[in-house]
């Protein structure tokens, strides 16, 4: 039997079963998991995540505004979810106020067919959020911790997903308003930085992102090479 708290969907609950085959599909089908609120302070429940998740096989996303740039076991932490990426499931560890801007913002920019699953870890929902999700027929989970649920039902992705390159441009730190493009192995911590952070993605954010440094370094890809070929030309 699954181990879960209690869990809210707007989808037909099986017959059979406990009803959350839907759910165990929507996670086994995902390859990314994004992590809003994922920064660098090892104290919060987002960062540990990205630690107690570790090696079940999902891409994880985190998502930090002010920790942008820098990494959580060698996974680039991004500033937001960018246009162009499509995510699959979107985890909060945020504050019930800023929960709710930013499903607003989903709403706005992605049709149903692209809404992904919104997981309200406990903290993150309100009568508000959870009301606004069932009158736009939005997938959700209110009450329960992804982690628990992951570790506590033996899951993990099948076929593990593999662990990606990424990429990262700051500001040259000589005052020239150059940039400087850097390129890193999967799950390399990365040098630290005091200048300004102008990109930062792995390469599935660098293939997909709307981004216009994403895109220029695209337009760049000779015939010859693949776009990782590319990034590592230029870094």
């Amino acid at each position: 039997m699954r181990k879960h708290g209690l869990i809210t969907c707007m989808l037909q609950r099986s017959a059979e079963g406990n009803g959350l085959e839907w759910l165990d599909e929507t996670i086994n089908r995902a390859q990314s998991i994004h992590i809003l609120g994922a920064g660098l302070n090892s104290a919060r429940p987002a960062h540990q995540a990205i630690h107690d998740l570790d090696n079940h096989g999902w891409r994880l996303v985190p998502i930090h505004p002010l920790d942008a740039g820098r990494t959580i076991l060698g996974r680039v932490i991004r500033r937001e979810i960018e246009d162009g990426i499509i995510p699959e499931i979107v985890v909060f560890f945020l504050a019930p106020k800023r929960t709710m801007e930013a499903i607003l913002t989903m709403i706005v920019k992605y049709n149903s067919d692209q809404m992904p699953l919104i997981w309200l870890q406990r903290g993150a929902e309100s009568d508000e959020i959870v009301e606004m999700l069932e009158s736009n027929n939005i997938k959700h989970v209110k009450d329960d911790c992804i982690v628990e649920y992951i570790t506590g039902n033996n899951m993990n992705k099948v076929p593990k997903g593999e662990n990606q390159p990424w990429f990262r441009q700051i500001g040259d730190d000589d005052g020239s308003g150059c940039s400087v493009w850097q390129a890193f192995k999967p799950l390399e911590t990365g040098s630290n930085f005091t200048t300004e952070l102008e990109w930062a993605g792995d390469l599935e954010d660098l293939a997909k992102s709307h981004h216009t440094i994403a895109r220029y370094i695209r337009s760049l890809t000779k015939l010859d090479e693949t776009l990782f070929e590319t990034a590592i030309r230029l870094s």
